[in-house]
Parts: structure tokens; sequence; C-alpha cells
């Protein structure tokens, strides 16, 4: 148990970077001392992260950062939770900070005009608009905003093919919107290179616009939002949803969808189980009979949660 409040950092910046080897090196070395866990992903084309911990130790690492990079804005979201939605920290080289299958894509020269979370429920009405969730469907499934198009991707690298086929006349306002931003400055930037005229993005993206809503009446977000951490989804407050997640293949999952025989927990759900093979099943029946022999012997466990004091 910690006695400070723990609290969620996600953020990301597109930047050319030369030696993301060192950068690497450098954050490992930083890190190695600091109680934060979660995901930072450096490639040449920028970094994108989302950690969590105490609030002394996540601005140690921001900063660290920013001298890093050797910048000084960073797109910044800051949330609160009773514990710390990650089991560990990995810091990994890829090839892109969030993949569409396309370098030449540079969002840090051009991408879409930014709509501040104010203006966003006049665009979301404005027929002139066509509004796009880029997230992909499993996400939308849970929640989305009103009059928002579905592309039906199962994962990012698939927009590209949507827009070829999707007939969306050149000339079109499109509006766009994703979980924290990045997506969006990607996409909006893959489309001004196809020849679009006229696109737009959700400043902050969804997270930016519940935060800006939370002690408002009015919205025009319906359902839960999806998150990349332990904590699954955000409600329109941004505290934790009502969904879980199986951990056999990461889907949002429900207490319904828990009550199925399909579902075995940490195993399998009605979304994988029959794509599992028994090698699959076995080794994650034994994974999860690790971890509940740990939790009854309160020994501690490389999936064990760590909690605020309340």
């Amino acid at each position: 148990m910690l006695k400070e409040k723990i609290y969620i950092y996600t953020f990301y910046r597109f930047k050319d970077l030369k030696n993301i080897k060192r950068i690497k090196n450098q954050l490992d070395k930083f890190t190695k001392d600091k109680l934060v866990l979660g995901t930072i992903l450096i490639a040449s084309e920028g970094i994108n992260g989302t950690i969590s911990g105490t609030k002394k130790n996540l601005d140690l690492i921001i900063r660290e950062l920013k001298k890093l990079l050797k910048i000084k804005k960073l797109s910044l979201k800051i949330s609160s939770n009773q514990f710390i939605p990650f089991y560990r920290l990995k810091i990994r080289l890829k090839k892109e900070i969030v993949t569409i299958g396309n370098k030449s894509i540079k969002p840090e020269k051009i991408s879409g005009k930014h709509i501040s979370p104010k203006d966003w429920d006049k665009i979301i009405f404005n027929k002139d608009y066509i509004i796009i969730d880029t997230r992909n469907e499993y996400e939308i499934k849970i929640g989305t905003f009103q009059n928002a198009y579905n592309p039906k991707t199962k994962s990012f690298r698939d927009f590209p093919d949507y827009v070829a086929n999707s007939r969306i006349d050149k000339n079109q306002a499109i509006a766009m919107f994703c979980t924290g931003g990045i997506r969006c400055e990607k996409a909006s930037s893959y489309l001004i290179k196809k020849g679009y005229k006229d696109v737009s993005q959700l400043d902050g993206g969804i997270l930016n616009y519940l935060e800006y809503k939370r002690n408002k009446k009015k919205s025009t977000w319906i359902g839960e939002c999806f998150v990349f951490d332990n904590r699954v989804s955000v409600d329109k407050y941004l505290n934790k949803g009502t969904h879980y997640q199986c951990y056999g293949c990461r889907h949002p999952i429900t207490k319904v969808d828990m009550k199925l025989k399909s579902y075995v927990k940490g195993v399998s759900c009605k979304y994988c189980i029959k794509n599992k093979s028994d090698k699959k099943i076995n080794s994650s029946l034994v994974r999860q009979k690790q971890i509940d022999n740990a939790e009854k012997k309160q020994i501690k466990h490389s999936f064990k949660k760590v909690y605020s004091v309340k």
C-alpha cells in the first residue's frame, strides 16, 4: 500500500529522434529506483506512454523525458486512481509509437485542425461534418460520441484501407476523435497527405473532452471509454468504469460475459474461446493457478496490484 495518492500520466510527442537507443538506456537507468509502472514507447518519430505512480516520481520522469528529447512541450493528460493500473514498467523501442504501417506520415509537420472540447458538441451536431471514430471496433462497442461513424477497424493499421474504400469526397469536412489524441494526429496527417481538404480532430481526444465535461450536465458522449491499462474503461467522470478484461485475449467484458461457460478467469471468454488451442488454454490455467495460490498465501507476484491508502 502507498500512503500517497496514485496518479496516471498519459503523454505523447511526435518529434524526429536520432538516438533512440541512448534515450531508452537513459530512461532505464533513471526509472530503476522509482516505483513507476506502465509503458513507454520510443521510436524515431517520437514518444508515447502511460505511466502510473506517485506525483513526485511521475513529475521527475516527465522532466527527464523533456530533457532527453530536448523539448518544452509534451501532450500530457493526468488522472488519479485507487491503484496503479499496471504490473510492471516497460520501456520499448518501436518502429512507430502508434502503428498505422506508413512511416512516411509526419504528424509533427502537418496534421488536422484541433477542435477544443468546448466547441466539440457544435461539430457533433453540424450536418456539414462526417464524424469518424478512429479507434478499434472493440473500443467503440463500449462507448462513443453521438452521430459518430464506426469504420469497423480491428486495428489502427486498417485505417488506410478504410479510407481507400470509404468513397468520402475529398472536399467533405471531416472531424475525428480517439482516446487521447495520438491516433488522430496520424490519421489526420494521412488524410491530408491523400488530398483531403478539411480535416479536424478533437484536441486531446475523448479523455480531454470528459475532463472538460466532468462537472457539466450535457454531454454528447455515450457509454464508457476504453483505456489501455488495468482500469479497462472509465466512465464520463473519468472514474473506473464497469468493464473488466479477459486476460486471455485482452478484450473488454461485462459481468454478464463473466457468467458464461466460455469465461474462465485468466484463460478465456466468449471472444477468444474458439480461437485458443489446448496448449494455450493449459498454459493460461497453470499461470492463473500460480497467481491464485500466491494471492491466498499473500506472496508477492508479478500480477499483484499496488493500492493507495484511502
